[in-house]
């Protein structure tokens, strides 16, 4: 099955809440191809076990990391920037 909807909620398992969910229906004759049709689902659960993607509708937008400073980047030739190490 294939569904697009509103992430509501997640949990540890990856069990979705979806709102306004929307699935879209195979073609019988041909179960790797959608047949055009849809069904209006409204809010569902999906069981983490059976999610195998999640993905954004439209395009990503990279954004600035919150939880790094400039001592945790990594300079242009892959070395850690500003790393210490402490050894025993």
């Amino acid at each position: 099955r294939e569904v697009t909807g509103v992430l509501k909620g997640y949990d540890p398992l990856v069990n979705l809440v979806l709102d306004e969910c929307v699935e879209y229906l195979r073609d019988p004759e041909d179960s790797y191809s959608l047949s055009g049709e849809t069904r209006n689902l409204g809010l569902i659960v999906c069981r983490g076990t059976s999610v195998m993607l999640v993905a954004p509708e439209e395009g990503t937008q990279e954004i600035a990391n919150p939880f790094t400073d400039d001592a945790d980047a990594v300079d242009e030739d892959g070395d850690d920037a500003g790393a210490t190490a402490a050894t025993e």
